[in-house]
């Protein structure tokens, strides 16, 4: 009887070849697939590092393409399908990357889907209002707008300040970390908030006692952030502002006034005696008491000076042209020192 023909040697021969030939052939595929994406470095450590920005929407084609533009994959479609079978091309996040070291495809997207992202530190100084500060994030790269919505919204401090109406006094001077990814400005918003309630948080018991509001404290600590930089003043200025809110007199400040001149869209630098008469709740030459709120954000120096302000009498103070003050409890003297330091200089400077 002879034998059917699929058993036949040379047709089972045949099948076991083609089995062998599809079985190597996955091998090979497979073992490609792993080294293209696991194994192959895509750049050496010796190699300058790769600027890469993600922009937001960006997706597994859009970032392939940057990539391959910059020489770092061969071909898009591979950064594409890898992401596609990892099940990550949701989760690639915006934002500026610096790619150094030695890097495979696998590397790669491990640092895109958890936003290894380039941070940049941004310095706050002490005294800076809501939009000088913007400009301060502008400059390493932040959202202008962004960041003043976020700061024009009081809700975080409300629990603290039931009066504010924007963050005016409350995003705390001092140096961050930011990255440029979207949100970044509205985040920092709120790790300036964070930081504020940080350092506040010691005195606030004492506020009771001394039967103070935090906005009243943040405000008249402004004031005295801006009117001198030298550490062994602020707590003798502090005084005088207390002293002078004691006895019902105007605090006539000239922070206060350019602050109105601000935003009266007024200052070009320079305050001049018509600018002492405009109309503003700010202009603490017309109006008594403290400034509706904060004009800048002090630091933590100048709010322990209003905490703790000096044990003196005077009543007014006078720049001297070299940094510091003249202090004094009268106004006679005053007006000596002013003549002295200010009047006396201006004769010198006109002649």
């Amino acid at each position: 009887m002879p034998r059917p023909a699929s058993l036949r040697p040379s047709a089972f021969a045949t099948l076991l070849r083609r089995a062998l030939l599809l079985g190597a052939l996955a091998f090979t595929m497979q073992y490609a697939w792993e080294y293209e994406t696991t194994r192959r470095p895509l750049r050496l450590a010796s190699e300058a590092p790769h600027p890469l920005r993600v922009e937001p929407g960006g997706n597994a084609e859009s970032i392939g393409r940057g990539l391959h533009q910059l020489g770092l994959v061969s071909y898009p479609w591979l950064f594409r399908l890898y992401v596609l079978q990892r099940g990550d091309g949701a989760r690639l996040r915006a934002g500026e990357y610096s790619l150094s070291g030695t890097l495979t495809l696998e590397d790669l997207v491990n640092k895109l889907v958890e936003g290894e992202v380039v941070r940049h530190d941004v310095t706050f100084p002490e005294g800076r209002a809501l939009v000088e500060m913007a400009e301060i994030a502008a400059a390493k790269g932040l959202p202008v707008d962004e960041f003043l919505k976020a700061a024009r919204d009081p809700t975080a401090i409300h629990d603290l300040d039931p009066d504010a109406t924007d963050l005016e006094g409350y995003l705390f001077p001092d140096t961050y970390d930011v990255s440029r990814r979207p949100g970044s400005a509205t985040r920092l918003v709120a790790r300036m908030v964070h930081r504020f309630r940080e350092v506040i948080a010691p005195e606030l018991p004492r506020l009771a006692e001394r039967r103070l509001r935090l906005r009243e404290v943040v405000t008249l600590a402004s004031l005295v952030e801006l009117e001198t930089a030298r550490a062994d003043e602020r707590g003798r200025i502090a005084a005088v502002f207390l002293n002078r809110l004691k006895k019902g007199m105007l605090l006539q400040t000239d922070p206060s006034v350019i602050y109105a001149l601000r935003q009266l869209g007024g200052w070009d630098g320079n305050i001049r005696k018509r600018d002492l008469a405009i109309e503003s709740p700010y202009n603490t030459y017309r109006y008594p008491g403290l400034p509706p709120g904060p004009i800048g954000a002090p630091g933590r120096e100048a709010l322990q000076a209003v905490m703790e302000p000096a044990d003196v009498k005077d009543l007014y103070f006078v720049s001297r042209n070299d940094g510091s003050h003249e202090f004094n409890e009268t106004l006679a003297l005053h007006e000596r020192a002013v003549d002295r330091f200010q009047r006396r200089r201006a004769r010198v400077q006109g002649s």
